[in-house]
């Protein structure tokens, strides 16, 4: 996991909440699976672990992808602390290492010098597309950070408007 989030998707993307959000479900899911893996698992209840987990889709407000795995790993921990006939030590060091990863993954220290920003432009440019260098040298400008990457979400031609999530280093303190 650490070498497929950070040392591929983060290299290349530069997108700290995803890396946070993957790397943190990987071992929530882990916790879970370890657990459910250890003891006999009816289909009846495989049946309502999917229904929680479809609770996700049925928020009403937007969360962030670091908030839905949060709420993932607090369903985690009561799903590991609950299965009938586990062992209270393994459940008790599954969900000791459910939070000490989150501890770590989501510490501030980590990947402390990016950070992404959502941001809409009022005016396509025509290399928009064609000339991803030029695009993140003018966004550095604009923005007066070093864009290390940017994604285009949206482009609306008819109000002539682009969205971009932007990735860029922290400016240093």
């Amino acid at each position: 996991m650490v070498a497929l989030v950070f040392g591929l998707y983060y290299r290349r993307y530069r997108d700290k909440e995803l890396v946070t959000a993957a790397s943190l479900f990987n071992i929530f899911a882990f916790g879970v699976l370890s657990i459910l893996s250890a003891v006999e698992f009816s289909l009846a209840a495989g049946f309502g672990l999917f229904a929680i987990l479809a609770l996700f889709t049925l928020r009403s407000e937007q969360i962030s992808k670091v908030e839905i795995t949060y709420f993932f790993g607090s369903v985690s921990i009561a799903v590991i602390c609950a299965i009938p006939g586990t062992d209270l030590v393994l459940a008790s060091a599954v969900a000791a290492l459910v939070l000490i990863g989150a501890w770590i993954f989501d510490h501030p220290a980590i990947l402390a010098s990016s950070d992404g920003v959502k941001i809409t432009l009022d005016k396509i440019d025509h290399d928009a597309l064609s000339n991803p260098v030029k695009r993140r040298a003018d966004l550095s400008a604009r923005l007066g950070v070093d864009v290390m990457s940017y994604q285009i979400t949206a482009l609306d031609y008819i109000n002539d408007m682009a969205r971009l999530n932007v990735f860029f280093r922290k400016p240093r303190a």
